[in-house]
């Protein structure tokens, strides 16, 4: 029996098959790049300002909730201070959340803050329970996006980033933002407005951090992770912010602290 007969098909089938994995490899690398390079990769931003003494704010808790399962989307909850004179104490709440809002507020040229208010993109506010008005918002972001790269790499000593360059270079400079995220929470509320009522909170924003500056130049950073704060169930997103508060131009999406988790 002639030996090199009976393997010749084998052999051919395993060139094809090479062929074939390099042609689907190909393909793959030519459908990443164009993802990163598509602008509309980067998530919309979508901040919530909430508190647990706000009788409106579970149903907005809620709808950012189903936000936050959306890969175009970066949904941020930022539980706010403010009411925990009606007798309850925001066991999530910051001041640093509490100062992000005003802060916008005052950007924005509003006369005061409010509970539930949904923030888009920085350049729109919307009643976080109308669930169709933030939608159209979202969407709008389609076709008035800036999406400038940003990555980021986490390591066991630090988080690494790097913001690209831009042509031209902006006209106002853009503040690096880095916030620190809960995944997740579960409360019983005790008192106030919505006593008696459990609610589950999505992407708590535990902590805000202003940790570079942005020209149109390309900015590394090299954050100790030490100087974030956080546990290791926590999670990270970087946004790039023209003029503080203004036009959201960059943003990540969720990265989390622990390999675990990546």
């Amino acid at each position: 029996m002639d030996r090199s007969r009976l393997f010749a098909p084998r052999r051919l089938a395993r060139r094809i098959f090479a062929a074939a994995g390099l042609l689907f490899a190909a393909i793959w690398a030519a459908g990443a790049t164009a993802a990163l390079a598509d602008p509309a990769a980067r998530p919309v931003v979508v901040e919530l300002y909430t508190s647990q003494g706000c009788s409106s704010c579970p149903q907005a808790d809620a709808f950012l909730g189903q936000l936050a399962g959306r890969s175009d989307v970066l949904a941020l909850s930022l539980p706010v201070t403010y009411w925990d004179m009606l007798g309850w104490k925001d066991t999530l709440a910051s001041k640093g959340n509490t100062a992000r809002q005003k802060a916008y507020a005052a950007a924005m040229g509003r006369g005061g803050v409010y509970t539930p208010q949904m923030i888009i993109d920085g350049i729109d506010d919307v009643v976080g329970s109308r669930v169709a008005a933030v939608d159209k918002d979202i969407a709008g972001r389609e076709h008035d996006m800036q999406a400038l790269p940003i990555h980021v790499v986490v390591t066991a000593q630090a988080v690494h980033v790097r913001v690209s360059r831009a042509d031209p270079a902006p006209k106002k400079d853009a503040t690096i933002w880095l916030f620190v995220i809960r995944p997740a929470a579960r409360v019983k509320i005790g008192a106030g407005e919505n006593e008696g009522r459990t609610v589950t909170y999505r992407n708590i924003v535990t902590a805000v951090k202003a940790v570079g500056m942005w020209s149109g130049k390309p900015v590394s950073l090299a954050l100790p992770r030490s100087s974030l704060g956080g546990g290791p169930d926590d999670g990270i997103a970087v946004i790039v912010q023209l003029n503080g508060y203004g036009r959201v131009i960059g943003a990540t999406p969720i990265g989390w602290l622990s390999t675990a988790r990546r």
